[in-house]
């Protein structure tokens, strides 16, 4: 017989790679959307995770990020809280022995990476503190910041899935992923892609157009998720994105886009940034590597930039 995963958010894109590896792998795939459940429905997902007993558990479902959104302020929390909650409920009383692996966010932190000394470049902010040079370790500080309702909302759900680790000894990870790329039209660099390909105007937000990300192919969160469901521990939490070797800003992602399209894209600048907004953040990779040192990236910057700009000049081509 197979061994069963459940998978929330199965058309995200950690969830698409995910039942894509495991599949692979010959676990029997049960999705939450398949059966038509909202994450919301307490006592149905409950009673979905004792029906299927899975061997392992892997949260990606979320809401989107937006900015407050007063009339729609609830949504935040009952999707990304009260959902993984129902979903830890589940596990605590059907499936205890299982790995619960939850897609949590670098938006834990909040604005408080901005609290570290900066040193300007020309295309980029970078941390003037040598104890940053690897990037944003699991161990930084989450109070005194300002998280947005969705980051408020996803530190709750990864404080429930640390703590049903350690008090119920359920093995569990919290993995704090920044920007993902994978099959589909969402994220950071699609936007970017899209805007250069359609000629419209990219709208950057402060700092310059010099704030730093990092990026990992949904691939690698994949294969770190399987590394994590062969070897699990209890309440652990890793910031999984790419790294510095994966950083990049504004500016140097329009580069990097119009040289795959040799294409100028079209800026708007507004001095004003985002609430909550992060200056520079990329992941420290180094306890992801050390609990799992078979585990690395597969895909640079520019191999994600070129998959991505090929996705979408061929999703253009075909309607």
């Amino acid at each position: 017989m197979p061994k069963r995963l459940l998978v929330t958010g199965s058309a995200s894109f950690i969830g698409v790679e995910v039942c894509r590896l495991f599949g692979e792998l010959g676990f029997e795939l049960h999705r939450l959307e398949e059966r038509g459940l909202d994450i919301r429905q307490r006592d149905a997902v409950v009673e979905f995770v004792r029906e299927v007993k899975p061997y392992g558990i892997v949260h990606a479902a979320e809401s989107p990020w937006r900015e407050w959104p007063e009339p729609k302020g609830f949504d935040e929390f009952d999707l990304n809280t009260g959902g993984t909650l129902n979903l830890l409920e589940g596990a605590r009383r059907f499936a205890p022995e299982s790995p619960f692996i939850h897609i949590s966010s670098r938006q834990v932190y909040g604005d408080r990476p901005n609290t570290i000394p900066l040193r300007e470049l020309a295309t980029r902010w970078h941390f003037a503190d040598p104890g940053y040079a690897e990037g944003i370790a699991e161990e930084f500080p989450v109070d005194h910041s300002t998280h947005t309702p969705f980051g408020t909302s996803k530190l709750a759900a990864d404080l429930l899935v640390q703590e049903y680790g350690r008090y119920f000894h359920i093995p569990s990870c919290c993995l704090r992923v920044g920007d993902v790329a994978g099959p589909g039209p969402d994220g950071f660099l699609q936007d970017v892609i899209q805007a250069n390909l359609t000629e419209q105007d990219y709208t950057i937000h402060g700092y310059k157009g010099k704030q730093v990300r990092d990026i990992i192919h949904a691939v690698d969160v994949a294969r770190f998720i399987h590394a994590f469901y062969e070897w699990p521990s209890w309440g652990e939490v890793y910031n999984l994105g790419g790294g510095r070797a994966n950083s990049y800003s504004i500016l140097e992602a329009f580069q990097l886009v119009e040289e795959k399209t040799s294409r100028t894209t079209r800026q708007i600048y507004h001095e004003k940034n985002r609430t909550g907004n992060t200056i520079c953040y990329y992941s420290d990779l180094r306890t992801a590597k050390k609990h799992y040192p078979r585990w690395n990236l597969t895909k640079n910057l520019q191999q994600i930039v070129a998959e991505l700009v090929e996705y979408h000049q061929n999703r253009s081509s075909s309607r």
